[in-house]
């Protein structure tokens, strides 16, 4: 049977009410080996159980805590047979994406989850996330890859987005096929496994401000676009647009601002605020003015695999040519081919 390390990092799974509302719990560990021992013998794959010091606060996430994770993983790594995370919802996404992207290709499989109702509190789906995080974690045809298992849905952790604030059907990947799903049992898809290999348990150089998020709207004007593009630190922009990926007019001066932005080397991808859909540039007059800009199409990454795939390229050392071709391109299947 597989042994699996549980790495417990923070998030709502492991809160308990307070007058100051949901805080941290000192006894999450111990509730929760408590209701894994109560599984019955034999279904669940053996495991240990970490947390990790100090937990991270996850509406305060920062690109230096993924290497906190890495670190961990790297002194761990062939002792187990595949690990679990236990993580914040709040930017589950954003982290699963960024690990897909440092650790390259897996030999194990790696799952996060986490949940919307504290362990304990009536209605919590702490717990049956956790156990579906390990039975996928520890399936013998698990994918060999970064994923998040949720409500019964296992997706690729970087074409998950967090799609609801309520519900605990919380996560989705409106662009990709899930992974599997549990119903009496779990059932994997069967879809084209992404190559295997060693991972990079290296540290990477993040360094704060090196990207941004541009968000179209009506009324955007050229001085904020300016303004935020001339920034000195920014090496990465994720440029949201509408639709198909077509960005407001604003009479010429925004692609000329985009322009010469690319011509300073800021690498730029163009990824559509829609919830599914991709972008495809050469459709409209404006779309194949962001290609003439240098601006990368991003077709159907999600906003949070887009962001971490540039934090962590930049973080890894990649730039100019080398940079945009890797963008261009899956690396972990987080996007289409073409």
């Amino acid at each position: 049977m597989s042994r699996l390390l549980i790495l417990y990092t923070g998030g709502t799974l492991g809160m308990q009410p307070s007058s100051k509302g949901y805080v941290p719990s000192r006894r999450f560990a111990e509730q929760l080996d408590a209701a894994l021992v109560a599984q019955p013998a034999n279904r669940l794959p053996n495991h240990d159980l970490q947390t990790l010091h100090p937990l991270i606060d996850s509406a305060d996430l920062a690109p230096v805590a993924w290497n906190r994770l890495v670190a961990t993983l790297a002194e761990v790594w062939t002792s187990y047979d595949g690990f679990v995370i236990l993580h914040g919802t709040d930017t589950l996404a954003y982290t699963a994406s960024a690990l897909s992207f440092l650790l390259g290709p897996l030999d194990k499989p790696v799952v996060l989850t986490g949940a919307q109702i504290p362990l304990g509190e009536p209605r919590s789906d702490a717990l049956n996330n956790v156990v579906l995080a390990m039975q996928a974690a520890g399936h013998s045809r698990a994918p060999r890859e970064v994923c998040i298992a949720f409500h019964d849905r296992l997706l690729r952790g970087n074409r998950a987005r967090k799609c609801r604030t309520q519900g605990l059907d919380a996560f989705d990947s409106p662009n990709a096929p899930w992974l599997g799903e549990a119903g009496i049992a779990l059932r994997l898809n069967g879809l084209p496994p992404l190559p295997v290999g060693t991972p990079d348990l290296t540290p990477a150089d993040f360094e704060a401000g090196r990207t941004a998020v541009l968000h179209c709207h009506p009324g955007l004007s050229p001085r904020q676009v300016t303004r935020q593009l001339d920034d000195p630190q920014l090496q990465g922009l994720v440029l949201m647009t509408y639709g198909v990926g077509n960005p407001p007019g604003l009479d010429g001066q925004l692609l000329t601002c985009l322009r010469q932005a690319t011509e300073r080397g800021l690498a730029i991808v163009n990824v559509t605020q829609c919830g599914q859909g991709m972008v495809q540039q050469g459709t409209y007059a404006t779309g194949r003015q962001l290609e003439d800009a240098g601006v990368i199409a991003g077709r159907d990454l999600t906003p949070e695999a887009a962001i971490t795939k540039l934090d962590v390229l930049l973080a890894r050392g990649q730039r100019g040519q080398a940079l945009r071709d890797a963008l261009s391109r899956p690396l972990r299947g987080e996007m289409c081919a073409h």
